[in-house]
């Protein structure tokens, strides 16, 4: 990546204004790029974009490729046709000045629902339109979104829970219960879907906007994804699960001065044996499509690709762990190799390990 000096300001999408509970891929977030730009600053950095899980938090999201349906502008579809100003009307008495995700997330996906009732009602056949820009959309990007649109519908359909607490035959992916899952919950399949063609529709034009103003936009890739995620749920072989696809082992932190127990954060830990296997394919796709959202990757917990704490999934807290080495250096030349110009940035957590710091300088990355 360019090594000239350039500044920027760290902002979530859900921290701007708006009228609707929660801030949006509209108008207000095209002020912000408008306000960066005036005042200079070259560079907008967002923490991951993913559907919000476990505490509505951006680091615990349902997929590492989805984006975040809550942030899709309702203005836009009001414009479109597929909603009434009326509709937006119980948004309105949403908090302005923080987001109450509660009340959001259940007025707010009852509005998107009926949009998406709205656009797949009127779907057409013909070559051109929003509706054959959907369906190429789905194509795509089918080999994530199938699965994900899927996962989600399922969750709903039992009741928010997380996957691994679901009937055997869905928890295990038994084919003929995905099928017959996938047929029962068509509707619900393709509202999903529809929401991450409006969510990509909305961000590539923001990120348009941005670049033809000179700012370039720093993404977020945590190092784990969560465990009630469509990316553990569909690639179980990928993380060290027993045969029930429960965890065996999880991430977190050893004890330190900030917590004398340290921290169990509860992800899965990868099977770097297998992603190893395939030459990191899952690793590359995630970047792949990172990288077509955003301008610069962010890599979040870096020194975990050094060495990462293992804890047992029995274990309450993070103090019976163990240090695992992870082949960073392996990973990041089989990225290199996909991606020549890859433009990284390493988070420093400020303690660096002098294997994360070799790893650090072998991989070429920013800090």
């Amino acid at each position: 990546m360019s090594r000239d000096r350039s500044s920027g300001i760290l902002l979530h999408p859900t921290s701007l204004p708006g009228p609707n509970g929660i801030g949006e891929l509209g108008a207000d977030a095209r002020a912000w790029v408008d306000f960066l730009a005036s005042a200079g600053q070259r560079l907008w950095q967002v923490m991951p974009l993913g559907p919000t899980g476990y505490g509505d938090s951006p680091y615990q999201c349902f997929s590492a490729f989805a984006g975040n349906p809550y942030l899709i502008d309702l203005e836009a579809l009001v414009a479109d046709g597929w909603l009434d100003r009326s509709d937006l009307e119980p948004l309105r008495l949403l908090p302005k000045d923080r987001v109450d995700f509660g009340p959001l997330i259940r007025l707010k996906t009852d509005v998107l629902g009926r949009a998406a009732a709205a656009f797949t009602a009127g779907q057409t056949t013909g070559p051109s339109g929003p509706h054959a820009d959907y369906r190429a959309f789905v194509s795509a990007n089918a080999s994530w979104l199938d699965d994900y649109a899927l996962f989600m519908a399922v969750k709903e359909s039992v009741g928010g829970g997380s996957w691994t607490g679901w009937p055997v035959g869905l928890r295990r992916r038994d084919a003929s219960t995905l099928a017959a899952a996938a047929v029962e919950l068509a509707p619900a399949v393709e509202r999903y879907k529809v929401w991450q063609f409006w969510f990509f529709r909305q961000w590539g034009a923001l990120r348009a906007y941005a670049a033809e103003r000179g700012v370039r936009i720093i993404g977020d890739v945590p190092i784990f994804v969560s465990l009630d995620s469509a990316d553990s749920w569909a690639n179980p072989h990928l993380f060290h699960f027993d045969a029930e696809g429960s965890p065996t082992v999880v991430a977190g932190v050893p004890p330190d001065y900030f917590s004398a127990t340290g921290q169990r954060w509860g992800n899965p830990l990868y099977r770097w044996d297998v992603m190893r296997s395939d030459g990191f394919r899952w690793w590359i796709e995630r970047i792949r499509a990172t990288l077509a959202m955003v301008d610069i990757v962010r890599i979040d917990h870096f020194r975990g690709f050094a060495a990462y704490w293992e804890i047992p999934a029995s274990e309450p807290t993070a103090v019976k762990g163990r240090w695992v080495t992870a082949p960073g250096t392996e990973l990041f030349e089989a990225l290199s190799e996909a991606f020549p110009d890859l433009p990284v940035i390493a988070e420093d957590l400020g303690a660096l390990s002098g294997e994360a710091r070799a790893l650090l300088a072998a991989s070429g990355s920013g800090s």
